[in-house]
């Protein structure tokens, strides 16, 4: 399995050519001879990816030399003892990029991962030549996504029976109670994604110390540093990072687009337009 040493722990890590449509672990830096940058994905909270499907399976692994990877505490990267911090997940993504040879890329961050790709751009703005940040949040005074740890110790039906409906505002109270049997369906499959992922000690403490980390997230007074082209992009539905939140971060970064999709939080399965779009703009 592909795992990288970068800064002092193993991260797993998988990258797919467009070319050649392999996996592969090794990193030789020849993407970015091609016409278009390697491009790195960041996750979202407790992003896995065994978890399937995932970008890995999608459009744009089709069409990018994409690296996608588990962050710090996550997946089956290592879980070192804690407390993480924003920072260090920023400067986890960048070593990644350096260990694989690679000066630059394009970056997609989604969600928590657009947390982590604001920190990234601020802290080593040389790597980043164009950022997609989907359905994320400045925090501070730009607003704040939902804030995970409040529901972290539910029980899995209690936790998807509350997350579903802020991931995809749609899903109110009335639809519940006049879908009872699809609303189900759809906790016991986000319940079964997840149900082959090993629940230890290190798993769980790797999580929280994730949610931890988002907590103290807010780049809020920054983002008028960020020179690289910004493709904004959400659902119009999402109640995790609502509207408001992608609206402040247009008005705050410079050469910033912004659109929103039809769709919740997973506005890029939700709607087929969303992967075109960002790869129109990753393409320039």
């Amino acid at each position: 399995m592909p795992f990288l040493s970068v800064n002092g722990i193993n991260l797993y890590y998988e990258r797919r050519g467009a070319k050649t449509g392999a996996i592969t672990g090794s990193g030789t830096g020849s993407g970015e001879e091609d016409s278009h940058p390697p491009l790195l994905f960041i996750s979202g909270t407790g992003g896995d990816l065994r978890v399937k499907p995932n970008v890995m399976d999608g459009p744009l692994a089709s069409q990018f030399d994409l690296i996608a990877f588990d962050q710090r505490g996550l997946g089956q990267s290592e879980k070192p003892t804690g407390p993480y911090t924003m920072a260090d997940y920023a400067d986890d993504a960048a070593g990644l990029l350096d260990g694989l040879g690679l000066n630059s890329a394009n970056v997609i961050g989604v969600s928590f991962g657009g947390m982590v790709a604001q920190h990234l751009v601020l802290r080593h703005p040389h790597k980043v030549k164009r950022l997609v940040l989907a359905c994320t949040s400045s925090g501070g005074a730009g607003g704040a996504s939902f804030p995970f740890h409040d529901i972290q110790d539910l029980e899995a039906e209690a936790y998807y029976r509350k997350l579903l409906p802020l991931s995809d505002t749609r899903l109110s109270l009335e639809w519940q109670r006049n879908n009872d049997s699809k609303f189900q369906q759809a906790i016991e499959k986000s319940i079964a994604a997840r149900a082959h992922l090993p629940v230890d000690e290190d798993s769980q403490r790797g999580a929280r110390l994730q949610l931890e980390a988002r907590q103290f997230h807010d780049t809020w007074s920054r983002l008028g540093e960020i020179k690289c082209p910004v493709y904004l992009c959400g659902g119009k539905y999402d109640g995790i990072c609502p509207p408001s939140n992608l609206q402040a971060l247009h008005q705050a970064i410079p050469h910033s687009t912004l659109d929103f999709f039809e769709g919740g939080h997973l506005f890029m399965m939700q709607d087929k337009k969303a992967a075109a779009s960002m790869a129109d703009f990753l393409r320039g």
